[in-house]
């Protein structure tokens, strides 16, 4: 069992009626700008904050229906709510986290769940280590099984690169979107063993779409 296995929960809805927040509003109004009307996307959080001794790190993830793809955003690594670090440029850890899953047939609420439990456990990684999640990385772990809700695909790990949803100054500070794109272990393998980088394998690819159904690239 992988790392992204252990965290495949299945979070509940919620709405977004009793948040108000600058960070939080910043964010909301760039996916709004993205895809005008969609004022009530999918949202899933957490009952218990982070804080407060819960589980998951990221206060709310929203998903923004992209036409042949599902866009999820991620509430929680920068500061939603009040400013409390001394850091006036960044928020946070200066980043959110997004994932643009490819729709097909028989994608269901629980692949859509699946991927809000792969990034809380992002999530977790970050706020333990205190390592920030930059474009133009690689995320592997070395699972064999895939990071969907069947563990059927062969996608097990992640590269990353700026989302098309850019950088955003909030009254808190930046935030800059990630946007994690899922790789085979066979691609992920190519960077580890210093074969080809993570730009390189990125360019092969040629999308930002994690697309279940797809075969290693080499």
């Amino acid at each position: 069992m992988g790392l992204f296995d252990k965290l495949k929960k299945q979070p509940e809805p919620v709405t977004e009626d009793d948040i108000a927040s600058p960070g939080w509003d910043a964010i909301t109004s760039r996916f709004e700008e993205l895809y005008p009307g969609q004022t009530n996307p999918k949202h899933y959080g957490t009952l218990i904050r982070w804080q407060l001794g819960g589980n998951d790190p990221i206060d709310g993830i929203s998903v923004y229906d992209g036409g042949d793809f599902w866009h999820f955003v991620t509430y929680g690594f920068t500061e939603l709510y009040d400013k409390e670090s001394d850091d006036t440029e960044c928020s946070g850890f200066g980043f959110e986290l997004t994932l643009k899953l490819r729709k097909l047939p028989g994608l269901d609420e629980a692949e859509i769940k699946c991927i809000c439990g792969v990034l809380q456990s992002l999530a977790r990684y970050v706020f333990e280590s205190h390592k920030v999640i930059a474009p133009y990385e690689y995320i592997y772990t070395g699972q064999q099984t895939g990071i969907d809700a069947k563990s059927a695909s062969k996608l097990t790990g992640f590269l990353t690169l700026p989302d098309v949803a850019g950088t955003l100054d909030t009254p808190n500070g930046i935030v800059e979107f990630v946007c994690v794109v899922g790789m085979t272990d066979g691609e992920l393998r190519s960077i580890v063993d210093k074969e080809r980088t993570t730009k390189e394998v990125l360019a092969l690819y040629g999308s930002d779409l994690t697309d279940y159904s797809r075969t290693d690239l080499f």
